[in-house]
């Protein structure tokens, strides 16, 4: 991880830079399960991305929070597209977050779970071929039964939702399999899906000191809820000018 100094601003504030268990203790997910954890990154004028990629916006101190996160789960979802603009490889921890997460009594690897209503995904691609754990593909029932078929030689397919994936079933059929830790890195369809089904508990947001401007999409997009939910801030964070905010489901 990277190791940006990250103190607390919110609740009572902190002067000393955060270590790595005090960082992991502030983190920490709740008992209850499922629980749907969402990161995201965003400039202060509200961009999700720069030139189309997220990882024009993030710094040392998201990049230390974003493995961070990645260290406390059972498995980490991203939407397809996300995986394609990113450039996502396997999925696959360091060796200090696999033993943090041996001793936590986790599995050494988090799996990595893809969402693709059409499945616009290469089975011969890194990400199934070296993955460390097998992958899941959640998909629609309306998902080409060959593309289906072909990716089901490489990774654990799930089908959640009849013409589009839907996020209740989705985080049901992860907790069935015993993967009720979920953090979901996007991308703002995704998260807008998700939104809208009423199955976030937390969203971490990174706020990089950023202005973007232009015509960047916002960190979640598409479905709208009949009621906005309300979240609880949980704590507030900084890196020199870079803001790291937790919110809860009250």
């Amino acid at each position: 991880m990277s190791d940006a100094a990250i103190g607390r601003l919110f609740p009572a504030p902190a002067q000393d830079a955060l270590s790595d268990d005090e960082l992991s203790a502030l983190y920490d997910l709740p008992t209850r399960s499922p629980w749907v954890r969402v990161n995201f990154v965003s400039s202060v004028d509200g961009a999700a991305t720069v030139q189309g990629l997220s990882a024009g916006l993030g710094g040392d101190a998201d990049h230390r929070v974003f493995d961070l996160l990645r260290r406390l789960c059972d498995v980490v979802v991203v939407g397809a597209g996300t995986v394609r603009a990113e450039g996502y490889g396997p999925m696959r921890v360091d060796r200090a977050s696999q033993r943090a997460r041996v001793a936590a009594g986790l599995t050494d690897q988090p799996v990595f779970a893809l969402v693709s209503a059409g499945l616009d995904l290469d089975p011969a691609s890194r990400i199934f071929t070296d993955a460390p754990v097998r992958p899941i593909v959640i998909t629609a029932e309306t998902a080409p039964a060959e593309k289906r078929d072909a990716l089901a030689a490489v990774a654990d397919v799930l089908v959640c939702g009849v013409d589009r994936v839907d996020p209740a079933a989705m985080v049901a059929a992860l907790a069935e399999r015993g993967l009720g830790r979920i953090h979901c890195e996007g991308g703002p369809h995704l998260f807008g899906d998700v939104i809208a089904a009423g199955a976030v508990d937390e969203l971490c947001l990174t706020v990089s000191p950023t202005l973007v401007a232009g015509t960047a999409s916002r960190i979640a997009t598409g479905a709208t809820p009949e009621v906005p939910p309300e979240l609880r801030l949980a704590h507030v964070l900084q890196s020199e000018s870079t803001l790291l905010l937790r919110y809860v489901r009250p």
